[in-house]
């Protein structure tokens, strides 16, 4: 069976960002709702909560995204398509990047990029380049890392200086 050609989600952001966050591609149940982080078992929407001080996984996808621009969070991802069967980033293929470093020279206020998990920050930080921003790897949110929630919150809990206002 071959690897389906999988596109990633537009980005999602507020014109006065301060922070991006990028994942490295959607996994399937986020590609099927069209909704960043869609997986019930992924971390991502508990660990920016508990930057930003506020239960976004107990809310509709939309208040949560209104709930990170309100907070200058700017969400996409590393790869634009690629081929993958399924949604483990070590199954991706023939990656096609999204032009990074162009879309963030259109942020004036942005200040840092997080790598949410490893296959992001590989390809992200040479996307990115030297542009004084600040980076921060980050442990995946996925279900698929096995790290204790508790010590991924302790490493996310480096964003919260780029949060808010």
């Amino acid at each position: 069976m071959a690897a389906e050609v999988k596109h990633g989600l537009p980005p999602v952001a507020p014109g006065d960002a301060r922070l991006f966050i990028l994942g490295s591609l959607p996994g399937d149940a986020s590609l099927a709702a069209q909704s960043y982080y869609a997986h019930p078992r992924n971390h991502f929407w508990r660990l920016v909560g508990g930057v930003i001080g506020e239960d976004l996984a107990g809310l509709a996808y939309p208040d949560r995204i209104q709930r990170l621009q309100r907070n200058r969070i700017g969400l996409w991802d590393v790869v634009a398509r690629a081929s993958r069967r399924g949604s483990l980033d070590q199954a991706i293929r023939d990656a096609g990047h999204n032009a990074l470093a162009e879309y963030f020279a259109t942020f004036p206020q942005l200040e840092a990029v997080a790598f949410n998990g490893a296959t992001a920050a590989a390809a992200g930080r040479r996307l990115v380049g030297g542009n004084g921003l600040t980076l921060i790897d980050l442990p995946s949110s996925s279900p698929a890392n096995t790290q204790a929630l508790a010590a991924k919150a302790e490493a996310w809990a480096a964003l919260k200086p780029y949060c808010g206002r």
